[in-house]
């Protein structure tokens, strides 16, 4: 017997309120901060990159998701990126960082397509 309604109930993304929280403003703070300064932007982008990837970590471990497993960690991997860019060691105009953004999101949900249709949504 499988313990599927349990992990499910204690899904986050299954809230609207929780992933609006937890994902889809820090997404819309990272569109938003492509208007800003690039210091001002890498502080956004560090932020919403952190608070992404902790939720994602902590759903991991409130319900099993399997996706949140990996876009945890990736999140909080896609700050080395930023720090390098917004502390200008190499240097990109607006279409690096809008390209970084694109890596970004579309990489996380690449990893949520890939594993949840390998492993399933609860693993």
């Amino acid at each position: 017997m499988t313990n599927a309604p349990t992990q499910t109930s204690r899904d986050w993304l299954n809230s609207v309120q929780t992933s609006l929280l937890a994902w889809w403003l820090p997404h819309a703070a990272i569109l938003g901060g492509l208007f800003f300064p690039v210091t001002i932007r890498a502080a956004i982008w560090i932020t919403a990159l952190i608070w992404m990837g902790t939720a994602c970590i902590l759903n991991a471990r409130r319900c099993n998701r399997t996706h949140c497993r990996y876009t945890g960690p990736y999140y909080l991997a896609m700050i080395v990126p930023v720090v390098v860019l917004g502390f200008g060691v190499v240097s990109a105009g607006i279409y690096g960082w809008i390209s970084l953004g694109v890596f970004t999101v579309g990489g996380s949900g690449l990893i949520w397509w890939a594993t949840e249709r390998t492993w399933g949504k609860f693993s």
